[in-house]
């Protein structure tokens, strides 16, 4: 009798084990990025769409923004594509994209379709500078201070959550300052 019940207990336990795992923390964000607190990388990249006017590092650098990689492929972008035109919307902080490995076409067509909520859209047709910026793949949101450091990342789709509670008062500090 003990036999038979004893996988039945193990699995029950395993599940327990995995439910509580699940509720200890949000696993995506908890990758360390070692770029928080540092500048952020050198780039110069074209504009997505118009490809003879590039943009560098230094030209973001001045006011708050929040860079957003994403890509027309991307089915988690599309998710937390709402997120960022209520955040564009508020004008709580610039939204910058950062279009990773896509065809230009692609993600002319999905911006048309969804909205654009982008101040910038910068194309990183090959991924070098996400490679820089150590993303690991689309969608990945980097809140970056006047000065050009790195403030906070977020792995994965953004939420209301993580605007609230992570972007939003992060930037307060930065009220004050030019």
């Amino acid at each position: 009798m003990i036999g038979r019940l004893l996988p039945l207990l193990l699995f029950l336990l395993l599940g327990v084990l995995l439910a509580v795992g699940l509720t200890l923390s949000d696993h995506k964000t908890d990758l360390p990025s070692p770029l928080i607190g540092r500048e952020i990388p050198e780039f110069r990249l074209p504009l997505l769409g118009q490809e003879t006017d590039t943009v560098s590092q230094a030209d973001l650098i001045g006011e708050p923004f929040l860079l957003n990689v994403w890509a027309s492929w991307c089915v988690t972008c599309r998710i937390e594509h709402p997120v960022l035109k209520a955040l564009a919307a508020s004008g709580k902080v610039r939204v910058i994209g950062l279009n990773y490995r896509d065809a230009r076409q692609d993600a002319l067509d999905w911006l048309q379709q969804y909205g654009n909520p982008y101040a910038l859209n910068l194309a990183d047709t090959r991924g070098r500078i996400a490679i820089d910026f150590g993303v690991y793949a689309a969608p990945e949101s980097f809140l970056v201070d006047a000065s050009g450091r790195i403030l906070f990342k977020q792995i994965g789709a953004l939420t209301p959550d993580v605007i609230q509670n992570e972007i939003l008062p992060r930037l307060q500090p930065m009220a004050g300052s030019p």
